[in-house]
C-alpha cells in the first residue's frame, strides 16, 4: 500500500464526485494530502469561494461521509503560474508523498517529469458532478443542491454563496 498520496483540486465547491474520488483513493493509501489549489483566488465566477470557505466545506463533507481527518491533510496552495516550479511549490507546502492521483493532463505531466508515480482516478458521473456545472446551475437558479453533499449546500446557503455568484456575474456596462 502507498504510504501517502496527493490529490489536487480547486473544490469550487467540493461535490459528490470529489468525495467519491477521495474515498476511492483512501482505499489505496494510508494518508491522503488534498491540495486546495488556486488558494489565492476568490470572488470570481470561476472561483467564488475563499480558501477558508472551501476548507470548511471539505472538512464538513468529509466528516459527514465518515472520512477520518486523521487520514487526510487539507492544504491550501496558491498558484505560481510558472509550471517549471509548480511541483516544487507543492512539495514545499506538503509532507512527503509517494504517489499523485489525477486526471488533469498538465498536473499529470508535471508530476511525471518531476519523477513521481501518477495514477488516474475514475470519474464519477463527471458530466453532472462538476464544479463548473454546479456554479452554472447556481447562476441559472437550477437545481444544484443535489450535486453537493448536504452539509456543503447548507454552508453555501449560510454564506449566501449563490447571491455572491449572481453579484459577481453582473457587469457595470450599460
Amino acid at each position: 500500500m502507498v504510504r501517502r498520496g496527493l490529490f489536487v483540486g480547486r473544490f469550487q465547491p467540493i461535490h459528490k464526485g470529489h468525495l467519491k474520488v477521495i474515498s476511492d483513493i483512501l482505499k489505496q493509501v494510508d494518508e491522503l494530502i488534498v491540495i486546495v489549489g488556486s488558494a489565492q483566488y476568490s470572488h470570481t465566477t470561476d472561483n467564488p469561494f475563499t480558501v477558508g470557505e472551501r476548507i470548511v466545506m471539505m472538512r464538513e463533507a468529509m466528516e459527514n461521509k465518515g472520512i477520518s481527518s486523521a487520514r487526510c491533510w487539507i492544504i491550501p496552495v496558491p498558484d505560481v503560474h510558472i509550471h517549471m516550479i509548480w511541483v516544487a511549490e507543492i512539495m514545499g507546502y506538503t509532507p512527503k508523498f509517494d504517489m499523485v492521483f489525477t486526471n488533469e493532463p498538465l498536473t499529470r505531466r508535471l508530476f511525471i517529469e518531476a519523477g513521481f508515480k501518477v495514477k488516474p482516478v475514475p470519474f464519477h458521473k463527471r458530466k453532472i458532478y462538476s464544479a463548473t456545472e454546479i456554479r452554472k446551475r447556481m447562476l441559472n437558479n437550477k437545481g444544484w443542491e443535489e450535486l453537493v453533499p448536504e452539509t456543503v449546500a447548507q454552508f453555501i446557503k449560510e454564506i449566501n454563496g449563490v447571491r455572491r455568484i449572481h453579484d459577481l456575474a453582473k457587469t457595470d456596462k450599460v
